[in-house]
């Protein structure tokens, strides 16, 4: 009898424990932000666009709260640029591989990391800033490379499974 109401206390403590002894964090969630449907632009912002991407294929116009972004194709690299109401532009992101990389940026990632093939390249620009992302494989990681202004850092590293 006395196992029996041994077992019920130490089920109890137990309980109590879990049910009021838990850490709860607090989650923040952001809003989300969806970009809905097409739109169309008026012809000042239209304008700036095809001033500095005269080559834009494949063009689609989405209001973004009260800016407008712009996604497009030039040669085989997909972009997402950023524009005020007003014609200038936020920022333009662009996707793409080894090829579409600038030689010299290129070639500081091949002496950097040589034992790594580059499988995915993304160029920011924003605020005068030119940014190159670089995802790179290896025989036994996954890396990204961050480089501007000729600096190179690695901001992840991931080893295979």
């Amino acid at each position: 009898m006395l196992k029996f109401w041994i077992h019920i206390l130490v089920f109890s403590v137990i309980i109590i424990k879990s049910a009021f002894g838990q850490v709860k964090e607090k989650v923040v969630t952001l809003p989300e932000i969806r970009v809905k449907a097409t739109t169309e632009v008026n012809q000042r912002l239209y304008d700036a666009f095809r001033k500095s991407f005269p080559e834009a294929d494949n063009l689609a116009w989405y209001k973004y709260d009260k800016e407008y972004l712009a996604k497009f194709i030039i040669k085989d690299m997909s972009h997402n640029a950023l524009y005020r109401q007003k014609g200038m532009m936020v920022y333009d992101i662009s996707y793409g591989y080894e090829n579409n990389m600038p030689a010299d940026t290129k070639d500081l990632v091949n002496r950097n990391y040589d034992n790594y093939k580059i499988i995915r390249a993304i160029n920011v620009k924003a605020s005068g800033r030119n940014i190159w992302i670089v995802k790179l494989e290896g025989m036994k990681k996954y890396l990204t490379v961050r480089i501007e202004d000729q600096e190179i850092d690695e901001v992840e590293s991931y080893i295979k499974a």
